[in-house]
């Protein structure tokens, strides 16, 4: 329960030592430089941007190059691997890796490469089946797509939209030659063959669409008729249509017909939409497809040979994993050179360290850099970097503490009461023995396991184990595991027929729901009197006793003397089944302490106010404030909702799972699998809503007495290792 005393260092050393010194607080990771403090227009900086783009263009390419071998060689990893943490290399493994780095850069270059192949290939192949799909449809045509004709036939091959029949494509280019022949004769009769009028024109094809265009049984269709039933030779127009197919809303044709008749078919069936391929091939289709099938079958074995040369590489992993921690921390490091103020020969910066480490740096850059190091107390009122230190149990919930808002300089830490409610309420809204056992078995086991996780995710999984401790204890305190399991197994398959066998240590919540309920409001108003407390704590420490007395202990009078005024009443009595009666005395100090806080926060709530009316208003108003006292006591009822929804949803598994697997040979197969298929949902949902639930009681109701955050974050210069761990040798 301490935020870690910061102390300022202030480093001068030889321009010649500079990358020595950073490497050596970096590889402590013990100190958080910083150069916001020295402004001196004679001092210059070091241009470091190239550089550091550079390593971290190479760091990158390592990232991409083992991204790559992850998607087309994945290692094989375990179920929890995932918790397993960086690898640990020694001094020796990681400089030889480092020193053959040039390696690793080709390796990375190589295996870009090879992937952008496989990338190329991949877009030849959906090329190349895309093509495929478009060509399919006209796999019946027997010449190419953009085939134009002989000496004299010309073809038109193409689409029309909708669904059409063969009897339709010959009506519309019959039509057109019907419309063609009436013009001409309009024309004839005006006297000008050659040069017809417009006027006239318009008029015979509007009297020629009246008589071919109206029905499909006239002119049109007869000539149709005659086409399909005399030789193509001795036809009037010869025109021959091949249906090609009908699908998606369009139908595929192909027109044969005279090169004299070209204008008059190609108008025919512009009438009904006709358009050509977009992009015509020039092969037959399916000769096409066997070729594009081909073509695929190669592009498939070029990128099964590719993808083998890439796993060859497989073993590169921990070089290149090595060598991209390598560059990151030099991109690091020299992101911070550049920021160096510095003159001639030396340079300058400053930073901060904690206080029992602020020695031992001072002592290392003195005596091995020929450093002048001056360490000093931060000035009042400068903002220092915020770190904690709590025992493994408190530690556990610092990550929920820094979601929140780390405490500032000078503020107290509550991770260690707030550790201690956390666990408690937890366990109280999970509340069920067996959920319990299986949660800290399973963070155990992973703990034990994994020593080298993540800091992060190690305290998040300490903290899951600790809960499950809780939700054990509450669960025995209530009688719940795994709901009434014991009970139900006991008559369904062993004919027990008594009361229950797993007894509750202190009560059922489902047959006394209400005494739960005020248990757990008065585990709320004590867990609110200790962040009124922990107030009442930073007011004596910083010796500020008008504080402690007219927000603490003012506060602390007129709630005890409400609750001892609202205990004996009927109300109370009403909604709790059970009657207080004190002597008169106590009902008289009620009133007195009641009143007496009330008037202490009226008259000195508003003290920094001159003005009296305003002060108390502002009393006034701090008074009216025992509305959120009681909405903030109220909250806690969710301890009891939550832990009568695990137990109740847990029992109507249970029920469900006797219902289907209460006889039979596949009964107790059906029984276990609806019995873990819903305890495992179970579990999930309701310590999701203990975890969201408990989060909320610390930072509204808890944090709301006493605590606002606002702390920064201690975050010290260190390698920026991300794949590995570089063990120290003695």
């Amino acid at each position: 329960m301490a935020v870690v005393k910061m102390q300022l260092l202030s480093v001068t050393g030889l321009k010649k030592n500079r990358k020595a010194v950073l490497e050596t607080l970096q590889s402590l990771g013990i100190m958080e430089v910083t150069t916001d403090f020295i402004d001196d227009e004679g001092l210059k900086k070091m241009e470091t941007d190239g550089q550091r783009t550079t390593f971290l263009k190479r760091a990158e390419s390592m990232d991409e190059a083992l991204k790559i071998l992850k998607t087309y060689v994945p290692e094989k990893t375990g179920l929890l691997d995932s918790f397993a943490g960086r690898k640990v290399l020694n001094v020796r493994e990681y400089q030889n890796f480092v020193g053959q780095r040039g390696l690793a850069i080709e390796a990375a270059r190589n295996i870009g490469k090879l992937e952008r192949e496989i990338t190329e290939c991949k877009g030849t192949l959906l090329k190349d089946r895309n093509q495929i799909e478009s060509l399919k449809p006209w796999v019946n045509l027997d010449v190419p797509m953009d085939f134009a004709g002989t000496k004299t036939t010309g073809v038109l091959i193409g689409t029309v939209p909708g669904t059409r029949t063969e009897e339709e494509i010959y009506a519309a280019v019959y039509t057109a030659f019907a419309v063609e022949k009436a013009k001409l004769a309009e024309a004839e009769k005006t006297g000008n063959a050659q040069n017809p009028p417009e006027a006239a024109f318009a008029e015979a094809e509007g009297k020629a669409a009246g008589k071919t265009g109206a029905t499909k049984t006239g002119n049109a269709a007869k000539a149709t008729e005659r086409t399909q039933n005399a030789s193509f030779a001795n036809a009037e127009h010869p025109v021959s249509v091949e249906m090609l197919f009908s699908e998606n809303d369009s139908t595929g044709i192909c027109v044969l017909f005279l090169k004299r008749d070209a204008e008059t078919v190609a108008e025919g069936l512009r009438k009904i939409g006709f358009a050509r391929p977009s992009q015509p091939e020039s092969a037959v289709p399916a000769e096409q497809i066997s070729l594009l099938e081909a073509d695929m079958e190669k592009t498939e074995g070029k990128i099964a040979e590719l993808t083998e040369e890439i796993g060859k590489y497989a073993g590169e992993r921990e070089r290149l994993r090595a060598v991209s921690d390598y560059y990151r921390t030099r991109a690091e490091k020299y992101k911070f050179l550049g920021t160096i103020p510095q003159s001639g020969e030396v340079f300058f910066f400053e930073g901060w360290v904690p206080e029992p480490q602020a020695e031992r740096v001072q002592k290392l850059l003195t005596e091995k850099y020929d450093a002048i190091v001056e360490v000093e107390d931060p000035p009042e009122g400068m903002v220092t970097p915020t770190l904690l230190k709590n025992n493994k149990f408190s530690a556990s919930v610092e990550g929920v503490l820094e979601s929140y808002g780390l405490p500032q300089k000078g503020r107290v830490d509550p991770t260690f009461v707030m550790s201690i409610f956390y666990v408690f309420f937890f366990g109280m809204m999970l509340s069920d023995a067996g959920y319990g056992l299986v949660m800290s078995f399973a963070c155990g086991i992973i703990l034990l396991k994994y020593k080298r996780m993540d800091t992060g995710l190690r305290r998040a999984i300490s903290l899951f184990f600790w809960c499950g401790l809780s939700t054990i204890f509450w669960g025995l305190m209530y009688g719940g595991f795994f709901g009434d399991a014991i009970d139900v197994i006991a008559k369904t398959y062993f004919g027990y027929t008594g009361d229950g066998i797993l007894k509750a240590l202190w009560f059922e919540p489902l047959t006394n729901p209400m005494v739960l309920l005020i248990w757990c409001l008065l585990f709320g108003v004590i867990h609110l009197f200790m962040g009124l407390a922990l107030k009442g704590y930073e007011a004596l420490r910083d010796k500020d006793y008008v504080s402690f007395f007219a927000d603490v202990i003012a506060w602390y009078m007129l709630l005890i003397g409400l609750i001892l005024m609202l205990l004996p009443s009927d109300l109370f009595a009403s909604i709790a089944g059970m009657t207080f009666s004190f002597p008169p005395f106590v009902n008289t100090l009620a009133i007195v302490l009641a009143i007496a806080g009330a008037v202490v926060i009226l008259f000195m709530a508003g003290r920094t106010s001159k003005n009296f009316i305003i002060r108390i208003a502002l009393g006034a108003y701090d008074i009216y404030g025992i509305t959120s006292w009681l909405s903030d006591v109220l909250s806690y009822s969710r301890l009891l909702a939550l832990g009568l929804a695990t137990g109740v949803i847990a029992s109507v598994i249970n029920m469900m799972a006797a219902m289907v697997g209460g006889s039979g040979f596949l009964g107790p197969i059906l029984f276990i699998i609806v019995f873990l298929l819903g305890h495992t949902l179970n579990i999930g949902i309701n310590a999701l809503g203990a975890y969201v639930h408990t989060n909320r009681l610390q930072f509204v109701e808890f944090f709301g007495k006493f605590y606002d955050g606002g702390g920064k974050k201690f975050a010290p210069f260190q390698t920026a290792n991300k794949y590995i761990e570089i063990k120290e040798e003695k």
